[in-house]
């Protein structure tokens, strides 16, 4: 394998039965050469403990199930992988011409549970610097009843005011 940190999920499961324990994987492919690497799901654990439907989605390489164990942190450290969440979100507000209004109130949503800043989402979203948006929050004019200084990975609602 190569020094690539970067890897493709596939969707693809690999099961392996000894006796009465299970092993299964998550096969991801290398972007660098495109090897294949295993990234552990289930670890020698008896087959009474599993269960059928996880089982069942397994031998069917089901793509949703591929998703929701990504997206696992107990599945990430296990592997020692982080996901690459670059160009994964988009804040539309088409450019800073909204803040011409005396009021915006947004809604962020997330198809999935993508960890982002918000303070970086609003300057991007708005065509503003960070320091833009800090000055905001702190005048009083950027409101949520979430913090913003941290990261997020829930839907969250704010308000600019002008």
């Amino acid at each position: 394998m190569c020094a690539s940190d970067r890897f493709r999920a596939n969707g693809k499961f690999r099961v392996n039965a000894n006796h009465k324990v299970l092993d299964a994987w998550l096969l991801v492919l290398c972007t660098g050469c495109g090897d294949t690497v295993k990234l552990t799901v289930l670890d020698r654990v008896t087959v009474r403990s599993v269960r059928p439907e996880l089982l069942d989605r397994l031998h069917h390489n089901d793509i949703s199930l591929a998703a929701e164990l990504l997206q696992d942190t107990v599945l990430q450290k296990r592997n020692h992988v982080g996901l690459d969440w670059d160009g994964a979100w988009h804040l539309d507000t088409q450019g800073s011409g909204h803040l011409d209004h005396e009021v915006v109130d947004v809604e962020v949503r997330f198809g999935a549970r993508i960890p982002v800043r918000p303070v970086r989402l609003i300057a991007e979203g708005f065509g503003l610097s960070r320091a833009e948006v800090a000055r905001l929050l702190d005048e009083g004019n950027l409101i949520s009843t979430v913090r913003l200084g941290g990261k997020l990975s829930g839907g969250f609602t704010f308000t600019v005011k002008r």
